[in-house]
C-alpha cells in the first residue's frame, strides 16, 4: 500500500484506539459493466490478506476483542478497526497487508458476492429501496451514483476474484487517509510507518479513476417520473434532486434546509404529514455528504387512500424553501440542530477519526465544521431562499406502490408540474 496521509488524533479514552484508513474509489469508480466490484472487493478485504488467511484474520482480530469491518461508499472505501491501545502494534498492520498483499481467493470472492446477491433481491422486495433506485436512476443515470453501492445484479454475477485484482492494484497504488483517534501509544506512528506496507510512494497518475471526483449529474433530463410497480399496500413517495458536493459555498444553506425540513419532531414533514394531517407512516430527508452532486430529496411512506395528499404536502414544502424565507425561530431552530448534530456525531473516537478521513478525503480543512459552526451566525434568510431557487428548482419524483395508484400519483404530480411551469 502507498504510505497513507496520516492523521492522529490523540484524545483521552479508557485503552481505546479507533482506525479509519479512507481509500479513493468507492462504487462510484465501478468500471463499465462491472457495477458492483468495489464493494465486492471491500467486503473480501478481510477475508484473508499478508501472512493470514480468512480464519487466521478473524481469530487474530477476535481473539483481541476488537472489530474489523470494510465498507463501500459512493466516493470512497472505509476500512475500519478499533481495539485496546496495546493491541494496536498487533492489529493495525492488518490494514498494510489488506491492500499490500489481499488474498482475494476465488472462494472467498464467490461466498461474498452470493451474499451480496442476496441482499439485492431482498432490496427488490423492499418498496423504499425500488423507490430509492428509481429515484437514483432518474438523477443520475449511468454515472457514477446511478447504482447502489452493492451494484447491479446482471453484473454483480459476472464478477470474480479475477476481475478485482486490477482494482485491488489501482487502491494499493493510490495514496489512502489513516485516520487514528483514541489513546496513541509512544511510538507507535513512527513503527506504523516505517511497515512495509504504508511505506509505499503513492503513484496516483497510474490510477485516475480512483482520485477523480464524480461529475456534477444531469440536470436536463425530460423524464421527471420514475415508477416502481409493487404489490404492497403502502406507497413510498421520493421528491428531489442532485445539487452540490459537501464543502460548496451554498451547502450550508442547503443543510439548514435539511434540519428545518426534516430533523426531529419539529420539523415540517413530521408536523406537516404526521402531526397535522396524519398521513404518512415515515417522514424524512436525505442529504449525505458527497464529492459530487449530493441527493436532496423528501420521503415519505403513505397508504394508497392517502399518497395523493402526501405527495401534495411534499410538493408544498418543497416549493416553500424557494418562495417563503424562513422565520428568525426558523433559523434559530434549524441552528441548533446542526449543533446538535456536529456534537452527536463526534462523540466516539471512531466517529471522530471517520469525520477527520472524510473531510480529509473530500479537500477540504481538518477545522471545517468548526468553521461552519462559525457561518450559521451569518446565515440569513434570504440566503437560504436563493440557495433553494438555485439548486432546488427541478426535483424528480420516484413512485413505489401498485400499479393503478402510483399511475394516478404520477399523472397529477405531472399536471401540476406543467401549471407550475
Amino acid at each position: 500500500m502507498a504510505t497513507p496521509e496520516w492523521i492522529v488524533d490523540a484524545i483521552s479514552t479508557p485503552g481505546v484506539i479507533a482506525a479509519k484508513l479512507w481509500l479513493r474509489g468507492g462504487s462510484g469508480s465501478d468500471p463499465l459493466g462491472q457495477r458492483g466490484a468495489h464493494q465486492l472487493l471491500g467486503s473480501t478485504l478481510t477475508r484473508g490478506c499478508g501472512p493470514y488467511d480468512h480464519l487466521q484474520v478473524a481469530d487474530l482480530v477476535e481473539g483481541c476483542g476488537a472489530g474489523l469491518r470494510c465498507d463501500t461508499h459512493e466516493d470512497g472505501i472505509l476500512i475500519s478497526l478499533k481495539c485496546q491501545d496495546s493491541d494496536a502494534r498487533r492489529l493495525l498492520p492488518l490494514l498494510g497487508w489488506m491492500l499490500d498483499d489481499p488474498h482475494l481467493s476465488e472462494e472467498q470472492v464467490e461466498l461474498e458476492r452470493d451474499l451480496s446477491l442476496q441482499a439485492l433481491q431482498r432490496q427488490q422486495e423492499d418498496p423504499f429501496h425500488r423507490a430509492h433506485d428509481g429515484w437514483r436512476q432518474l438523477a443520475y443515470g449511468g454515472g457514477p451514483y446511478g447504482h447502489d453501492p452493492l451494484g447491479i445484479a446482471a453484473e454483480l454475477e459476472t464478477l470474480n476474484a479475477e476481475t478485482l485484482h486490477p482494482l485491488a492494484r489501482q487502491l494499493a497504488r493510490s495514496q489512502g487517509i489513516l485516520a487514528l483517534s483514541g489513546t496513541i501509544p509512544d511510538g507507535l506512528l513512527t513503527e506504523m510507518q516505517a511497515f512495509p506496507g504504508f511505506s509505499k510512494p503513492a503513484t496516483d497518475r497510474d490510477c485516475p479513476g480512483a482520485t477523480g471526483l464524480p461529475p456534477i449529474a444531469e440536470s436536463n433530463r425530460s423524464e421527471r417520473v420514475g415508477l416502481q410497480p409493487l404489490d404492497t399496500e403502502q406507497v413510498v413517495i421520493m421528491l428531489g434532486q442532485p445539487t452540490l458536493p459537501h464543502g460548496h459555498t451554498d451547502d450550508l444553506a442547503l443543510r439548514m434546509l435539511q434540519a428545518h425540513l426534516g430533523v426531529g419532531m419539529t420539523s415540517v414533514l413530521f408536523r406537516r404529514l404526521r402531526e397535522e394531517h396524519g398521513v404518512a407512516y415515515d417522514v424524512g430527508i436525505h442529504h449525505p455528504a458527497r464529492a459530487g452532486a449530493a441527493p436532496f430529496v423528501l420521503h415519505a411512506s403513505s397508504s394508497a387512500e392517502r399518497a395523493a395528499l402526501s405527495l401534495r404536502l411534499l410538493q408544498e414544502a418543497w416549493d416553500d424553501l424557494a418562495h417563503r424565507p424562513l422565520t428568525a425561530q426558523d433559523m434559530t431552530l434549524a441552528a441548533a440542530k446542526i449543533r446538535g448534530q456536529i456534537a452527536h456525531a463526534t462523540q466516539t473516537s471512531g466517529q471522530r477519526a471517520e469525520r477527520r478521513a472524510q473531510l480529509r478525503a473530500l479537500g477540504l480543512p481538518d477545522d471545517y465544521d468548526h468553521t461552519s459552526l462559525e457561518r450559521l451566525a451569518t446565515l440569513e434568510p434570504e440566503q437560504l431562499r436563493r440557495a433553494a431557487e438555485r439548486h432546488l428548482d427541478r426535483p424528480l419524483l420516484s413512485l413505489c406502490g401498485r400499479g393503478a395508484v402510483i399511475d394516478s400519483l404520477a399523472a397529477e404530480w405531472r399536471q401540476g408540474a406543467e401549471r407550475s411551469g
